[in-house]
């Protein structure tokens, strides 16, 4: 039985291992650059042929779009862990049987990023993957 090479998410504790959380921190240095950048632009101009202002906006726009993308991920990562945590609880007590025929009663359930792991009560795992029959 192969056991995902994942970090395991604990319920009681705070994850914070996402990509979402990732691009959030990266956005955030970029952004501060980005206004570091305007505003030297905008000092530095030339005031006879000055930098047009919608060109400005549209950029600050775009960048507000993708910060935007980048929360709803972020959100969208926390809503299907918690759906996770949901449905595994209806696992524990449940028998399974997986497709070589290992078949147990769940004792526990752990999940990992790249998928979950049910322990049976004969000290077996089995990995929740199309296939496996739970009854």
């Amino acid at each position: 039985m192969e056991v995902p090479t994942a970090t395991a998410v604990n319920v009681d504790s705070t994850y914070t291992g996402s990509k979402a959380d990732a691009a959030r921190d990266s956005l955030t240095m970029d952004y501060d650059a980005f206004l570091n950048l305007m505003m030297a632009q905008m000092q530095n101009q030339d005031p006879t042929d000055p930098v047009d202002a919608t060109e400005q906006l549209s950029q600050l726009a775009s960048f507000s779009q993708v910060e935007q993308a980048i929360e709803t991920n972020a959100k969208l990562e926390s809503l299907l862990a918690n759906m996770a945590f949901g449905q595994v609880d209806d696992l524990i007590g449940r028998t399974v049987t997986d497709q070589n025929g290992t078949t147990g009663v769940v004792t526990s359930v752990e999940v990992y990023s790249d998928g979950t792991l049910l322990e049976l009560d004969s000290g077996q795992g089995i990995l929740l993957a199309p296939g496996v029959k739970i009854s």
